[in-house]
């Protein structure tokens, strides 16, 4: 059977989802992403502010595996990635963000921002994403690419197996604080402190392709990111503005700038290790609960997902 006519849904418009998308476009599927919020990204999203940008997931990304380093290498050449020399070893970052590594890809494709699919229809005429007034399809081929504890529900009424993967992964939660100050700190690019309360403080304006603003990205611990979990984003901003103050060893400015955001979902543990799919059904997920926390695990999730439907439909491609 060949590709022409067939249609793919993905529900998610992270890494995961963008790489599966890619594989599935490339295999001649026409592909529709769908995604709760207002733009693609995932844990690759970036925030801007009068100027300042803040990479509030993923800080940097680092290309172990052939396939995701030729992958880095195309978008080092496209002009949407670059090494950060003041980051860890061998770091490479999106230029202007991390969110441009995927973002003029999603351009190309169907992508429908602002719709949640609360529950994933199947009859004869194949699946339908259905959320609050809107029942989109139908589609050949349905792919999850959201959290395990997002993707569970979805999965629950039609593949029980790949959904008790998913339910057997406990995703940590990860507070973030953006600052920005009207002063450079007199810091490294990257602090750490080893204890749990800032698991890593980031000059967001030591990366590449950014502003000259003095930027910081704050991310708390995933012990200390639970006990506080529930807190006001206003708590959680001056508690962890005193703690990186104490990290400095000096006090701080007042920032210019302060908000925190919450990942609910930040790193899953506990995946299968391997992406799902249902030939039958014609029904897949993938992410990082299914091959494991870093931006490499969640490209290399969908991409062989990816591959591997494009297989099941022979039509699969190198």
């Amino acid at each position: 059977m060949g590709a022409d006519g067939m249609r793919a849904a993905i529900v998610g418009a992270g890494i995961a989802g963008l790489a599966c998308a890619s594989r599935l476009a490339r295999a001649g599927l026409d592909v529709t992403l769908f995604d709760k919020g207002n733009r693609p990204g995932g844990r690759l999203t970036s925030v801007s502010f009068d100027g300042m940008t803040w990479d509030i997931g993923a800080q940097y990304f680092t290309a172990r595996h052939p396939d995701f380093k030729r992958q880095a290498e195309k978008w080092v050449d496209a002009g949407v990635a670059a090494p950060w020399p003041e980051g860890p070893a061998a770091a490479i970052v999106g230029l202007p963000t991390m969110s441009s590594l995927i973002a003029a890809q999603c351009e190309q494709m169907n992508a429908c921002f602002g719709k949640l699919v609360r529950w994933l229809d199947r009859d004869d005429e194949g699946w339908f994403c259905c959320g609050s007034g809107f029942r989109e399809g139908p589609f050949d081929v349905a792919i999850v690419a959201v959290p395990a504890e997002q993707a569970a529900p979805l999965l629950s009424l039609h593949d029980l197996m790949i959904a008790r993967e998913a339910t057997l992964v406990r995703s940590v939660p990860c507070w973030t604080v953006m600052l920005a100050f009207d002063q450079p700190l007199s810091h490294r690019a990257s602090l750490t402190d080893g204890l749990g309360v800032i698991a890593t403080a980031v000059r967001s304006s030591s990366k590449p392709g950014r502003g000259k603003a003095e930027c910081w990205l704050l991310q708390a611990g995933p012990e200390w990111s639970s006990a506080h979990l529930e807190n006001s984003r206003e708590d959680i901003a001056e508690k962890l503005l005193i703690e990186f103050s104490t990290l400095c060893g000096a006090r701080l400015p007042s920032p210019i700038f302060s908000k925190a955001h919450r990942w609910r979902y930040a790193v899953a543990h506990g995946g299968a290790g391997t992406a799902g799919w249902n030939d039958a059904l014609r029904l897949g997920a993938c992410g990082d609960w299914c091959h494991g926390p870093t931006i490499e695990d969640s490209w290399r999730s969908g991409d062989e997902l990816g591959l591997r439907v494009g297989k099941a439909l022979r039509i699969g491609r190198a």
